[in-house]
């Protein structure tokens, strides 16, 4: 069983994500914080991240088996590391390698402690249309970028973190464009994606409503 979450940023999907996964007690991948860890090899290596022979070396390194150990490291946070991805995010090699690593998971899910998974859940911004496109079910999680920013702005509140609302909404809107617009893998919904619009609900909602689909589309 693949399920298949994909969305804008602040839209709920990894939350989502993570609740149904849970519940059905399948493995879970961030295939976001992938980059970053990718990034992250590169600079523990004392390496360019813009070096593309060493960034597919350290995507190409990975396992499905301990992926989700690795990306429980604190330090894919950092801001050094969020650099670092963006560097290696733009090197075709080092995509690929990530695009096999992600059917190898989905295909033969494993838990962050190594055992196998009966299933598998994946959030991110392609995985209905390119990386997973015969999974069972498919979600495409999204809110008005106003309610998605208020939600930045309250998560960085929380935090303790400087937040700028009108920045928040900028930097959303511009990366919306980026990512509807971009050549390969544009954000979009899957043609059999159910389009969850979750800028009035909850997250308890929102893990409804997911929830009573799959019900429905699977009785």
């Amino acid at each position: 069983m693949i399920i298949a979450i994909d969305g804008p940023a602040a839209a709920g999907k990894g939350t989502l994500a993570q609740n149904l996964a849970k519940h059905f007690k399948y493995a879970f991948l961030d295939t976001g914080r992938l980059y970053r860890a990718v990034g992250y090899a590169v600079l523990q290596a004392g390496k360019d991240p813009s070096d593309e022979a060493e960034a597919t070396k350290a995507a190409k390194a990975f396992d499905p088996k301990t992926i989700n150990a690795i990306l429980k490291n604190p330090a894919l946070r950092d801001e050094a590391t969020g650099n670092a991805a963006s560097k290696v995010a733009v090197i075709p090699s080092v995509r690929e390698a990530l695009l096999q690593l992600q059917r190898d998971f989905a295909e033969h899910p494993f838990f962050e402690d190594g055992e196998p998974a009966k299933g598998a859940v994946l959030d991110g911004r392609d995985i209905g249309t390119v990386v997973c496109p015969k999974a069972d079910v498919k979600f495409f999680v999204t809110a008005s970028a106003e309610v998605r920013a208020d939600r930045r702005f309250k998560e960085l509140q929380d935090a303790g973190k400087p937040a700028d609302y009108d920045k928040i909404l900028k930097d959303i809107k511009e990366r919306d464009e980026r990512d509807s617009n971009r050549a390969t893998a544009p954000l979009k919904p899957a043609e059999d994606a159910y389009v969850l619009d979750t800028s009035k609900m909850n997250a308890v909602q929102a893990y409804q409503a997911a929830l009573d689909f799959i019900a429905i589309d699977h009785a």
